[in-house]
């Protein structure tokens, strides 16, 4: 399937669908976390001083542990670095460059971490989602050769389509928070079951593809999925066990 990455080109001007797409997640995913933030009394403020914080910085991230990963190539290629637009922005490096700043700013704000986790937490399926889109008008992040009905014709070849897995996966698991958001017991356990569930999505879809980031003979994506399953199953048995608050 033959696609232009660009929504529109005039001149020297050009518009990619990837951006535009990146943008649409950050503004709905703000959107979501307010409105649950004045659900559960947070002031908005907050959330969106925390988006403005976290979400260049998670860009970074996640640019950085591409850059790192693929090093091999962009030694040779320093000027490429910074050229998110080409794509090769990997979203475990964003999720914990996310939660590592979110860490922070709650300290320095005098915040609870772990209810402004659950806060944010359907936002990043949610944007995650949208986001998988710019991986298809870009053409990359796709899976093997098939000959299933709903493969689509990239690179020379009919593929699975992994972007359209992932971001049905992660609609999915969307509703699945915004389901179980008001039967947690404690703070931090509807961030440990988005964690978890998409963890599991993408340890599976991750063996379809074919340009997957390597640790040695492993998929990278694939190694830091478990830990972070095993992260999430741990976290969210022990903030089980911490005293119910009262209403």
């Amino acid at each position: 399937m033959q696609v232009s990455p660009y929504l529109f080109v005039w001149g020297p001007i050009a518009l990619r669908w990837y951006g535009v797409l990146m943008m649409v997640a950050v503004v709905l995913g703000t959107w979501l976390a307010l409105r649950e933030a004045r659900r559960v009394g947070v002031k908005g403020d907050d959330i969106i001083d925390l988006v403005l914080i976290c979400a260049p910085l998670s860009w970074i991230g996640a640019r950085l542990y591409y850059v790192v990963l693929r090093w091999d190539y962009y030694s040779q290629n320093l000027i490429e670095i910074p050229m998110i637009w080409h794509g090769g922005l990997a979203i475990h490096g964003g999720l914990l460059t996310a939660v590592l700043t979110g860490y922070i700013f709650t300290r320095i704000r005098k915040l609870r971490f772990w209810q402004i986790a659950d806060i944010v937490a359907p936002s990043f399926p949610l944007g995650q989602a949208i986001g998988r889109w710019g991986n298809f008008f870009n053409q990359e992040a796709y899976g093997y050769p098939t000959d299933l009905p709903w493969a689509m014709y990239i690179d020379g070849a009919y593929r699975h389509p992994t972007f359209l897995y992932e971001s049905l996966w992660n609609i999915l698991v969307f509703i699945i928070l915004m389901l179980y958001r008001g039967k947690k017991k404690v703070d931090g356990q509807l961030f440990m079951i988005y964690l978890g569930f998409y963890s599991i999505g993408r340890f599976f879809i991750e063996g379809l593809r074919t340009d997957s980031l390597m640790l040695g003979p492993l998929r990278a994506a694939q190694v830091v999925s478990l830990l972070l399953l095993v992260t999430a199953v741990a976290g969210y048995a022990y903030l089980g066990r911490k005293k119910v608050p009262e209403p």
